[in-house]
């Protein structure tokens, strides 16, 4: 279901991660202006590759997967969109991969013409986009050089750490990481098999770094033991 723009964007749980930050009272009565909430059930298509790109989204419940297919059919996770991320945020004109919801989820949809017209309006706003693109950049590269490490352990590890990084910042306190992908989406997102994916988590929960409670949940038992394995050189 679909409805009229957030009355209470102030008090939106992930608004210090989402872009909206930097706008004042006003700014983000401009933005409410343009912005229409949005229901995502799951399993839905958000947008396919190759389709125009129309409207910039910022998760504000659930989860997204970023998809691409190959040329030989195969599937790539390229990422998962988690609340306060944006996602369409391209200096191209089309989509280059499927959204996907992966989880019944909530967006914030704003048009790209509205969204340009905001960002020569607010010069801050700009700047906290082009922030945003940067920290994206990193977190390619980040990912580019775990896929690039030999042992499934260590990309395992790091990917783990980057989810428990995110919930931290959206201030959630402990040591337990919600998977609302599923194996396959990870294994894709990694570079390796699912039955690797799941004897990987079985060998770490075997050395006593994590538990796993529940297939969607990951309890990390040894911190500093995870993290001295997702940064050994090989």
């Amino acid at each position: 279901m679909e409805g009229s723009a957030l009355s209470e964007c102030l008090h939106c749980t992930v608004r210090h991660l989402a872009v909206c930050s930097a706008l004042s009272c006003d700014e983000v009565q401009a933005l409410e202006d343009i912005t229409v909430s949005q229901q995502i059930p799951l399993g839905t298509t958000l947008a396919r590759t190759g389709e125009p790109r129309s409207h910039i989204y910022t998760v504000t419940a659930g989860a997204l997967r970023l998809v691409r297919t190959l040329a030989d059919g195969r599937r790539q996770v390229s990422g998962f969109a988690l609340p306060g991320d944006y996602v369409g945020l391209s200096g191209s004109d089309n989509h280059r991969y499927d959204i996907e919801a992966i989880a019944d989820s909530r967006v914030c949809r704003v048009p790209v013409p509205q969204m340009r017209e905001l960002r020569l309006r607010y010069p801050h706003l700009e700047r906290k986009l082009l922030q945003r693109a940067c920290q994206e950049l990193d977190a390619a590269q980040a990912n580019a050089l775990a896929l690039a490490r030999l042992q499934p352990p260590e990309r395992l590890a790091d990917f783990l750490l980057r989810l428990c990084a995110r919930e931290a910042q959206r201030g959630q306190v402990g040591n337990r990481v919600s998977l609302p992908m599923g194996r396959s989406d990870i294994a894709d997102h990694l570079g390796l098999t699912m039955e690797t994916v799941s004897r990987t988590f079985t060998k770490l929960r075997q050395q006593g770094l994590i538990a796993l409670p529940h297939l969607n949940v990951v309890e990390i038992l040894d911190f500093a033991g995870l993290q001295q394995l997702a940064n050994d050189e090989f």
